[in-house]
């Protein structure tokens, strides 16, 4: 019966559709009205018809396989190990251990451990014999280890390189020592939290692994690629699976493993310090674009992240936040989830195009780390973060409860464990490093000026 219901109804077409709009307009302009263009450049239209579709993009997002991710500094190895084993208890699935000095245990700290849990090792040193060792307790774990390494994003965020050198040589040597870690990553989230548009940040991230596609040898295992998700929710799931697409082509040509794991966790630019709650908002969108997209792991920020020291109140809530997501909104159950979605199949391919274009004229004028350090990466992404700013400072883009509808009744100075703002840090680099900022910091600041000035009053 049903399919007699459905027979009665003939298909629309595109030319029909557009029709019916331009009649409801009443005269209004159609491209004027309906139209908007993005950022990176891209005409959004108001409908995408099955007419107009390309042949399906060849990108595998194994979105049923993502792994609920917990971040941990570790200060006292043993209560960080207490505290890996208790979250994987409550829900987590993988791990990443922020390691601040040599002098860590790592045999203590994953002891335990099932060997399929991915944990992540994200280093604040570079020490060649440290990460031997990681690899050897691996091998003895039957485990396999990310250990994130990135030295050109080393520079990028520092200003210098470890050490005062480059570090090739090094990555080299671990290359054919190093057989049970994957231990070159690229901190694409630098890029996304700087302010760089989605084609900058998918062009740079390839730029960037080239560096290391044309100066590593003995590199088999895939990257690593740590990637900020913002906002904008159909945007950003294409922008990954846009990044698969270019990355796969690239490494293709240099003969180097085209998978690519990407952990992906929510920007720092949008979140802000008043009415801190909406973060948990924009957080649970951001999540949702990152799986749907095919990230490997998803690490959520805490809704406090930018003004507490980590807490277990503020990790509860943003592991409960994926647990929901994955057990009551069943976002584990199918691969390729944007599939056949003709709005996000075609602004993958626009995000993707673009991006090969500014890669290309990347590397036309020696490649990203001579742009790097000519200055030229930076600057570029300083215009996509003024013209930005420039939209938030105007109210066109809008943070709920910051630049629209504020809680003037808000009180944080009181609240401040970390500084929550751009630090300024006087040092001799070698080059401009490129600055994350969020875009609610200058109204923020002004509001705890005035709170300061009530106080004294």
């Amino acid at each position: 019966m049903s399919n007699n219901l459905f027979n009665e109804f003939g298909p629309v077409s595109s030319k029909l559709w557009k029709q019916q709009i331009q009649y409801e307009l009443k005269g209004a302009d159609y491209n004027e009205t309906l139209i908007w263009e993005s950022p990176e450049g891209i005409k959004v239209r108001p409908f995408y018809h099955i007419d107009e579709a390309k042949d399906p993009l060849q990108v595998h997002t194994a979105a049923a396989s993502y792994k609920i991710g917990q971040d941990i500094f570790v200060q006292d190895v043993a209560k960080s190990a207490g505290r890996a084993q208790s979250t994987l208890e409550r829900g987590a699935e993988a791990l990443r251990f922020t390691i601040p000095d040599e002098k860590t245990d790592i045999t203590t700290l994953v002891q335990g451990l099932d060997a399929r849990v991915p944990v992540y090792f994200y280093l604040q040193f570079f020490s060649i014999d440290f990460v031997k060792k990681i690899d050897a307790v691996a091998a003895a774990n039957g485990a396999h280890y990310h250990v994130l390494l990135d030295p050109v994003g080393n520079l990028a965020k520092e200003g210098n390189w470890h050490d005062g050198g480059d570090n090739f040589e090094q990555l080299n040597l671990l290359g054919e020592s190093c057989k049970n870690i994957s231990f070159v990553t690229i901190n694409s989230a630098l890029y996304q939290n700087a302010g760089a548009n989605m084609v900058q940040q998918i062009a740079y991230t390839v730029g960037h692994a080239i560096e290391y596609f044309s100066r590593l040898k003995n590199v088999q295992q895939p990257y690593t690629v740590t990637v900020g998700v913002g906002s904008n929710y159909f945007f950003e799931i294409a922008k990954l699976r846009a990044l698969r697409i270019v990355y796969a082509a690239v490494a293709k040509t240099y003969g180097v493993n085209e998978n690519l794991h990407i952990i992906a966790v929510p920007t720092r630019r949008n979140k802000t310090l008043y009415d801190y709650n909406v973060n948990m908002l924009r957080t649970t969108t951001e999540c949702m674009s990152a799986i749907l997209g095919g990230a490997d792991t998803v690490i959520n920020l805490p809704y406090d992240a930018i003004y507490h020291k980590s807490n277990e109140f503020a990790d509860r809530i943003a592991r409960n936040q994926l647990l929901i997501l994955k057990n009551e909104s069943y976002f584990d159950k199918v691969n390729n989830p944007a599939d056949g979605a003709y709005y996000i199949e075609e602004i993958t391919s626009q995000l993707a195009e673009k991006a090969l274009a500014l890669l290309k004229d990347i590397e036309a004028h020696g490649g990203f780390l001579k742009q790097l350090i000519e200055g030229n990466i930076q600057r570029k992404i300083a215009e996509s973060a003024a013209k930005e700013q420039e939209l938030f400072d105007n109210g066109k883009e809008v943070l709920l409860g910051t630049n629209k509808y504020p809680n003037k009744n808000d009180r944080m100075s009181a609240d401040l464990e970390l500084y929550p703002f751009v630090k300024a840090n006087p040092r001799k680099t070698l080059i401009s490093p490129v600055i994350e900022k969020r875009l609610a910091e200058k109204y923020e600041q002004q509001r705890l000026e005035s709170e300061t000035q009530s106080t004294t009053a």
